[in-house]
């Protein structure tokens, strides 16, 4: 099987730098743009997608004609009191350095722990995926990408070498091996 992993178009928080994880924002006006005028080389009947307006908007832009499934918990990462904040506005606190310092595994007080964001991310993909048979295209966030990447992903690489860019991306080609799905000859899109 083909997967293709999107992410959404940018908005106002992605372009201020601010963690936006459970915050259910739209695309900003360049958002909008950019996804307009976003090359399309392919068009699938159907698309599975994140609930928040972010992805479904990217969703219908990219791909007007295809039906969108919305997968709840392929939405992204609850960042909880640090949602909608910067890393420069939290330099000082304390609680926030200490999330950082331990390289984002904690639990965000009022949020969602990185390893909770990880088991819920792979079941919702790899429910999504033994339910399909031929190619499947997401459109999600870029820290679902990067926790589905950092998992089964093959060979392995860092967490935050999966980065990608608003309306960026990676394919990969799906397997199941040993009961569980791995992805092969990733690439970006």
């Amino acid at each position: 099987m083909h997967v293709r992993l999107i992410r959404h178009g940018i908005t106002a928080g992605n372009a201020a730098r601010r963690y936006v994880g459970a915050t259910d924002e739209p695309l900003s006006p360049e958002g909008r743009a950019q996804a307009e005028q976003k090359e399309k080389d392919f068009s699938p009947e159907r698309i599975y997608v994140s609930p928040l307006k972010r992805a479904r908007e990217t969703a219908a832009i990219l791909f007007p004609n295809a039906e969108q499934v919305p997968v709840y918990d392929l939405r992204e990462m609850d960042f909880g009191v640090f949602e909608g904040r910067t890393a420069d506005e939290m330099a000082d606190d304390p609680v926030y350095r200490a999330w950082v310092d331990d390289l984002c595994r904690g639990t965000c007080p009022g949020g969602e722990s990185q390893a909770d964001f990880h088991r819920r991310t792979v079941a919702a993909f790899s429910d999504v995926m033994r339910k399909t048979a031929g190619d499947t295209t997401f459109v999600v966030h870029g820290g679902v990408i990067m926790s589905i990447l950092w998992q089964l992903a093959e060979p392995k690489r860092d967490f935050y070498d999966w980065f990608a860019p608003n309306l960026g991306g990676y394919e990969a080609d799906c397997v199941e091996k040993d009961g569980a799905f791995v992805l092969l000859n990733v690439r970006p899109i």
